[in-house]
Protein backbone atom coordinates (compact mmCIF):
# COMPACT_ATOMS: atom_id res chain seq x y z
CA UNK A 1 0.00 0.00 0.00
CA UNK A 2 1.24 3.38 -0.80
CA UNK A 3 1.47 6.23 1.86
CA UNK A 4 2.16 10.27 1.94
CA UNK A 5 5.37 10.04 3.07
CA UNK A 6 6.77 13.49 4.25
CA UNK A 7 6.28 16.73 3.30
CA UNK A 8 9.68 19.11 2.21
CA UNK A 9 10.46 22.49 3.00
CA UNK A 10 13.34 23.54 1.61
CA UNK A 11 15.19 26.82 2.07
CA UNK A 12 18.64 28.46 1.99
CA UNK A 13 19.65 28.10 5.16
CA UNK A 14 18.23 25.76 7.80
CA UNK A 15 17.95 28.37 10.40
CA UNK A 16 15.42 29.94 7.93
CA UNK A 17 13.29 26.88 7.80
CA UNK A 18 13.46 26.76 11.26
CA UNK A 19 12.05 30.25 11.70
CA UNK A 20 9.35 29.63 8.84
CA UNK A 21 7.89 26.53 10.57
CA UNK A 22 8.18 28.29 13.86
CA UNK A 23 6.18 31.36 12.48
CA UNK A 24 3.65 29.08 10.46
CA UNK A 25 3.01 26.48 12.74
CA UNK A 26 4.01 27.87 15.97
CA UNK A 27 6.67 24.50 16.46
CA UNK A 28 10.72 24.56 17.18
CA UNK A 29 11.55 21.61 14.27
CA UNK A 30 14.26 19.57 15.90
CA UNK A 31 17.01 18.65 14.21
CA UNK A 32 17.34 15.54 11.97
CA UNK A 33 21.09 14.67 10.36
CA UNK A 34 23.13 15.03 7.12
CA UNK A 35 22.45 13.49 3.74
CA UNK A 36 26.22 12.78 3.20
CA UNK A 37 25.72 11.61 -0.37
CA UNK A 38 23.38 14.73 -1.28
CA UNK A 39 25.47 17.66 1.04
CA UNK A 40 22.32 18.71 2.64
CA UNK A 41 20.90 18.03 6.18
CA UNK A 42 17.52 18.30 7.73
CA UNK A 43 15.24 19.44 10.71
CA UNK A 44 12.22 17.04 11.75
CA UNK A 45 9.04 16.19 13.30
CA UNK A 46 6.30 13.94 13.27
CA UNK A 47 2.65 14.58 11.59
CA UNK A 48 0.93 11.73 12.52
CA UNK A 49 -0.29 8.20 10.78
CA UNK A 50 3.49 7.64 10.01
CA UNK A 51 3.99 10.71 7.84
CA UNK A 52 6.47 13.78 8.63
CA UNK A 53 7.58 16.93 7.66
CA UNK A 54 11.34 17.71 6.83
CA UNK A 55 12.64 21.13 6.69
CA UNK A 56 15.98 20.37 4.04
CA UNK A 57 19.08 22.65 3.14
CA UNK A 58 22.41 22.80 1.56
CA UNK A 59 25.04 21.51 4.26
CA UNK A 60 27.71 24.72 4.28
CA UNK A 61 30.35 22.34 6.09
CA UNK A 62 29.14 19.41 3.64
CA UNK A 63 31.09 18.11 0.60
CA UNK A 64 29.90 19.00 -2.74
CA UNK A 65 28.69 16.15 -3.77
CA UNK A 66 29.49 14.45 -7.12
CA UNK A 67 25.74 14.42 -8.77
CA UNK A 68 23.31 17.09 -8.81
CA UNK A 69 21.52 17.46 -5.49
CA UNK A 70 18.34 16.38 -4.98
CA UNK A 71 15.05 18.67 -4.62
CA UNK A 72 16.10 21.39 -7.43
CA UNK A 73 18.21 22.66 -4.80
CA UNK A 74 21.43 23.39 -6.98
CA UNK A 75 19.55 24.96 -9.32
CA UNK A 76 19.45 29.03 -9.89
CA UNK A 77 15.87 29.58 -10.27
CA UNK A 78 15.17 27.03 -6.79
CA UNK A 79 17.91 28.93 -4.97
CA UNK A 80 16.18 32.59 -5.96
CA UNK A 81 12.79 31.38 -4.87
CA UNK A 82 14.20 30.25 -1.97
CA UNK A 83 16.22 33.41 -1.03
CA UNK A 84 12.88 35.18 -1.21
CA UNK A 85 11.29 32.48 1.37
CA UNK A 86 11.45 28.96 2.50
CA UNK A 87 8.56 26.89 1.16
CA UNK A 88 6.74 23.56 0.34
CA UNK A 89 8.47 22.18 -2.41
CA UNK A 90 7.65 18.85 -2.64
CA UNK A 91 6.14 15.27 -1.32
CA UNK A 92 7.16 11.91 -0.89
CA UNK A 93 5.39 9.02 -1.34
CA UNK A 94 6.12 5.49 0.81
CA UNK A 95 5.93 2.36 -1.10
CA UNK A 96 6.54 -1.48 -0.55
CA UNK A 97 7.76 -2.35 -3.96
CA UNK A 98 9.53 0.92 -5.67
CA UNK A 99 10.58 -1.09 -8.90
CA UNK A 100 6.83 -2.29 -9.22
CA UNK A 101 5.90 1.62 -8.82
CA UNK A 102 9.02 2.45 -11.54
CA UNK A 103 7.82 -0.17 -14.16
CA UNK A 104 3.66 1.41 -13.74
CA UNK A 105 4.23 4.99 -13.49
CA UNK A 106 3.29 6.59 -16.46
CA UNK A 107 6.29 9.06 -16.16
CA UNK A 108 10.14 9.07 -15.11
CA UNK A 109 10.16 8.76 -11.46
CA UNK A 110 13.86 8.48 -12.08
CA UNK A 111 16.54 5.80 -10.95
CA UNK A 112 15.91 3.83 -7.66
CA UNK A 113 19.21 4.80 -5.43
CA UNK A 114 20.07 2.73 -2.28
CA UNK A 115 21.36 5.14 1.01
CA UNK A 116 21.68 5.38 4.21
CA UNK A 117 21.70 7.14 7.29
CA UNK A 118 23.23 5.78 10.67
CA UNK A 119 20.94 3.11 11.12
CA UNK A 120 18.28 3.88 8.60
CA UNK A 121 18.31 2.18 5.13
CA UNK A 122 16.00 3.20 2.08
CA UNK A 123 15.87 2.99 -1.46
CA UNK A 124 14.87 6.39 -3.50
CA UNK A 125 14.04 7.39 -7.21
CA UNK A 126 16.20 10.04 -7.96
CA UNK A 127 16.16 11.73 -11.31
CA UNK A 128 19.73 12.27 -12.69
CA UNK A 129 19.86 16.04 -12.92
CA UNK A 130 18.07 16.93 -9.54
CA UNK A 131 15.31 18.22 -10.80
CA UNK A 132 11.54 17.67 -8.96
CA UNK A 133 9.05 15.98 -10.76
CA UNK A 134 6.49 18.27 -12.61
CA UNK A 135 7.62 20.82 -10.35
CA UNK A 136 7.32 19.18 -7.20
CA UNK A 137 3.57 18.32 -7.64
CA UNK A 138 4.41 14.63 -8.64
CA UNK A 139 5.84 13.22 -5.55
CA UNK A 140 9.35 11.43 -4.87
CA UNK A 141 9.11 7.53 -4.14
CA UNK A 142 10.76 6.23 -1.43
CA UNK A 143 10.58 2.69 -0.06
CA UNK A 144 12.19 2.41 3.49
CA UNK A 145 14.37 -0.87 4.29
CA UNK A 146 14.51 -0.29 8.43
CA UNK A 147 11.46 -0.85 10.39
CA UNK A 148 9.68 0.96 12.66
CA UNK A 149 8.81 4.00 9.60
CA UNK A 150 11.42 6.44 10.92
CA UNK A 151 9.07 8.87 11.63
CA UNK A 152 8.10 6.97 15.48
CA UNK A 153 11.57 8.32 16.41
CA UNK A 154 10.88 11.59 15.33
CA UNK A 155 9.45 14.59 17.59
CA UNK A 156 5.84 14.95 18.55
CA UNK A 157 4.58 18.50 18.75
CA UNK A 158 1.52 18.39 18.57
CA UNK A 159 1.63 18.37 14.54
CA UNK A 160 -0.63 16.38 12.40
CA UNK A 161 -1.03 16.70 8.42
CA UNK A 162 -5.12 16.87 7.40
CA UNK A 163 -4.41 17.06 4.02
CA UNK A 164 -2.19 17.72 1.12
CA UNK A 165 -3.88 19.76 -1.84
CA UNK A 166 -2.46 20.47 -5.44
CA UNK A 167 -3.92 23.38 -7.49
CA UNK A 168 -2.59 22.32 -10.90
CA UNK A 169 -3.62 24.28 -14.55
CA UNK A 170 -4.00 20.79 -15.92
CA UNK A 171 -5.85 18.96 -13.39
CA UNK A 172 -6.90 15.74 -15.07
CA UNK A 173 -3.06 15.14 -16.72
CA UNK A 174 -1.84 15.26 -12.67
CA UNK A 175 -4.45 12.73 -11.70
CA UNK A 176 -3.61 10.62 -14.51
CA UNK A 177 -0.30 10.26 -13.45
CA UNK A 178 -0.43 10.34 -10.07
CA UNK A 179 -3.16 6.99 -10.20
CA UNK A 180 -0.51 4.95 -12.90
CA UNK A 181 1.59 5.29 -9.18
CA UNK A 182 -1.52 4.41 -7.09
CA UNK A 183 -0.87 7.63 -5.21
CA UNK A 184 -4.32 9.50 -6.50
CA UNK A 185 -6.22 9.05 -3.11
CA UNK A 186 -3.37 10.76 -1.14
CA UNK A 187 -3.81 13.97 -1.83
CA UNK A 188 -6.79 16.24 -3.65
CA UNK A 189 -6.08 17.96 -6.86
CA UNK A 190 -7.74 21.12 -7.55
CA UNK A 191 -8.83 23.02 -10.97
CA UNK A 192 -6.42 26.56 -11.59
CA UNK A 193 -6.35 28.98 -14.07
CA UNK A 194 -3.28 29.39 -16.70
CA UNK A 195 -2.82 32.84 -15.38
CA UNK A 196 -1.65 31.08 -11.51
CA UNK A 197 1.18 28.65 -11.23
CA UNK A 198 0.89 25.37 -9.83
CA UNK A 199 1.37 24.89 -6.38
CA UNK A 200 1.31 23.17 -2.67
CA UNK A 201 -0.67 23.59 0.01
CA UNK A 202 -0.99 21.49 3.18
CA UNK A 203 -3.58 21.63 6.23
CA UNK A 204 -1.66 20.84 9.35
CA UNK A 205 -3.58 20.73 12.40
CA UNK A 206 -1.44 22.05 15.59
CA UNK A 207 -1.57 23.32 18.85
CA UNK A 208 -2.32 26.90 17.91
CA UNK A 209 -5.60 25.59 15.68
CA UNK A 210 -5.48 24.63 11.66
CA UNK A 211 -2.18 26.24 9.87
CA UNK A 212 -1.75 26.08 6.07
CA UNK A 213 1.90 25.89 4.43
CA UNK A 214 1.79 25.85 0.66
CA UNK A 215 4.50 26.27 -1.73
CA UNK A 216 3.88 29.47 -3.58
CA UNK A 217 6.64 31.74 -4.75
Amino acid sequence: MNRLDHLVIAATTLEEGIDYVRSTLGADIPVGGVHQTMGTHNHLMQLGNESYLEVIAIDPDGRIPNRPRWFDLDQRLMRESLRRQPRIITWVMNTTNIQRTKEQAEFSIGTVTELSRNDLRWKIALTEDGRLLANGLLPYVIQWQSQPHPSNAMADLGCRLLELNIYHNRPDWLKAMLASIDAEDLVTVFDLPDSEAPYLSASIETPNGIKIVDGRD
